[in-house]
């Protein structure tokens, strides 16, 4: 048995290369070229040596320093793992609060694969990933937390940089906001695209990186390294000519196939524990278990047609530029989520992008993006819909067909619905004062003839995002339509209340009208009723509306979706129900006794 100390890079500090051998079965092994061979032709001869004359050693992909050649009855090299097992972590990191986690940052110039690695970090596929190499898929910061075996860490997702933007484009706003977000960063990934090479673009963007992150931790990582694991000396001259860039020896990996995550973590590891144990080594109070909200989190997204300015509101209520803005229409594109405290609850925040009709022609990112933004509609407990007020006092009506499916959308799905009124400072002024009132008026009126009926009441705030007014006008509505969506009613107070109701409301004909038993509540979020009936006697769509309606008025809880639903009592239920009922009554059987009759 032969044992390969401290082999894993290569000459002149390269790392070791992957070949698929075909006498070892289909494994992967790493191949190193060495003036000093560890005789690889005694352990499988010398006619079944390809290298032979090459001074070339082997060790299995994936495996640090430590490996094993046995050499067994068929002649044939495998590669055995070492004894001693890899190490935990010294921090357990998934008992530290997801606040005190480190921050990795991914960086790198367009259409590298920063996204897919996000991905694969998050292991769920949030971020948009499209082949555009002529366009920009990722404009905003996306965070998450990141799980790579053992190690937790916050990850950020930042756009593509380009150094030749222009002052004030959206490449120049992108390259800003990732340039703050990278001063709050601990550590960095460097990516680059090992199938293009090493570009002109990689270097300016490694020395911005230089230039703005100098006191972070930077790991160069060569992505999209699937396509050349068996091209003999590709991946040694690609880490080679990486090299250049000054940041270390190259990590191949694949974001889309997971290889290389090995690596990687081997190469993190060490960061994030000694970041951990400086931090947290004076407040050990910190690493415990994550310590529950006071209220229950709220999940919120924000809807609307492009250029409502819904990233402008996401940025007033965090108090921050999290998100990019601006005057061009659709600039938002991923469904950026963000969160913070408001009231002691945690309320997570989701900007999603503006709501086209999908076409059946259109393909690439837009499309993306609306079947994104669905997906954040459905997940979401209240929605807020922005309408633009500038656009409300032109047109005829409140809203349009567009805003109107989200709305409709929002309740069959049987979230809480808020309006939200934006870009009110635009019709401040004497000017535009009959604009400014007419719209206050009007939109609540015009809102519940365009919304089903079973959905009444529904809250409309005016706001100002720009100029930051309306921020806690917005907060407590939302929180009040979710607390009324949350809400749960004991079935003892439902049929005190029923029993009122079918006293103050006039039957056409008595016989018909329904026998409800009893009338309970099943489910919350949203509030779901169910009346057992008895007889052949049902509701009808008008008895259904009068007890939404009734419900709403007596119990306070407008503008959710009330779903009231009907069951009827089976015969055998009610036979039992009245044999019970007669049996309950005391029975005189008469005993025959030498003293007196006994009830029984």
């Amino acid at each position: 048995m032969h044992r390969l100390k401290g082999i894993i890079y290569g000459v002149n500090g390269r790392r070791l290369v992957p070949h698929r051998l075909p006498f070892f079965s289909g494994s992967l092994y790493w191949v190193l070229p060495q003036k000093q061979p560890y005789g690889i032709s005694e352990l499988v001869g010398e006619e079944a040596n390809p290298w032979k004359g090459r001074h070339s050693v082997l060790i299995f992909r994936g495996w640090s320093s430590s490996s094993y050649l046995v050499d067994d009855k068929a002649g044939a090299i495998k590669a055995e793992k070492a004894k001693g097992i890899r190490k935990k972590s010294v921090v357990e990191f998934s008992k530290v609060d997801a606040e005190l986690l480190p921050t990795v940052i991914l960086v790198g110039r367009p259409n590298v694969g920063k996204s897919a690695l996000f991905n694969r970090f998050i292991r769920r596929r949030e971020a948009l990933v499209y082949d555009t190499p002529d366009d920009h898929v990722t404009r905003d910061i996306r965070e998450g937390i990141a799980k790579l075996g053992d190690l937790r860490f916050k990850v950020l997702d930042s756009a593509g940089l380009e150094m030749a933007a222009s002052s004030g484009s959206i490449l120049d706003r992108t390259a800003e906001m990732t340039a703050n977000v990278l001063a709050r960063s601990q550590f960095a990934i460097f990516l680059i695209d090992v199938r293009d090479g090493l570009q002109p673009l990689d270097s300016e963007v490694g020395k911005w990186l230089r230039k703005h992150a100098s006191r972070i931790s930077t790991i160069l990582v060569m992505n999209k390294s699937e396509s050349f694991d068996d091209h003999v000396g590709f991946l040694t001259a690609a880490a080679g000519e990486a090299y250049k860039l000054g940041y270390g020896d190259p990590i191949p990996i694949s974001a889309e196939t997971g290889l290389g995550m090995a690596e990687l973590y081997e190469a993190l590891r060490p960061l994030l524990e000694g970041y951990m144990l400086h931090n947290l080594s004076e407040n050990q109070d910190n690493i415990s278990s994550v310590g529950k909200d006071s209220k229950l989190p709220l999940q919120l997204a924000i809807v609307g047609r492009p250029n409502v300015g819904k990233s402008t509101l996401l940025n007033a209520l965090l108090q921050q530029n999290r998100v990019l803005t601006g005057p061009e229409a659709g600039l938002t594109r991923d469904s950026v989520r963000a969160h913070f405290q408001f009231q002691e609850r945690t309320i997570y925040l989701v900007d999603t992008a503006g709501w086209l009709q999908r076409t059946k022609r259109e393909n690439g990112p837009g499309s993306l993006s609306i079947m994104q933004s669905r997906k954040s509609l459905i997940r979401a407990h209240v929605v807020a819909l922005v309408l633009d007020a500038e656009e409300v006092a032109k047109a005829r009506s409140s809203m349009k067909h567009a805003e109107v499916v989200i709305a409709r959308q929002a309740i069959e799905e049987g979230r809480g619905l808020v309006v939200i009124v934006n870009k009110m400072d635009l019709l401040r002024g004497k000017q535009n004062s009959k604009l400014y009132e007419k719209v206050i008026k009007a939109v609540p009126e015009e809102i519940q003839t365009l919304i089903p009926q079973q959905v009444t009441g529904i809250p409309v705030v005016f706001v100002s995002a720009l100029e930051g007014r309306g921020r806690i006008a917005v907060m407590n509505q939302v929180v009040s339509t979710y607390e009324k969506w949350c809400l749960r009613l004991s079935t003892a107070c439902l049929n005190r209340w029923l029993h009122k109701v079918m006293r103050r409301h006039s039957w056409k004909d008595e016989a018909a009208q329904p026998k409800i038993k009893y009338f309970t509540q099943v489910k919350a979020r949203p509030p779901t009723f169910v009346a057992f009936l008895s007889g052949k006697t049902q509701l009808t769509d008008t008895d259904i509306r009068f007890l939404t309606k009734s419900l709403k008025e007596d119990f306070d809880i407008g503008g959710i979706p009330i779903r009231i639903m009907q069951r009827a009592i089976p015969r055998k239920v009610r036979n039992i129900g009245r044999k019970n009922g007669q049996s309950t009554g005391r029975s005189m059987d008469r005993k025959l006794s030498d003293k007196r009759t006994i009830p029984v």
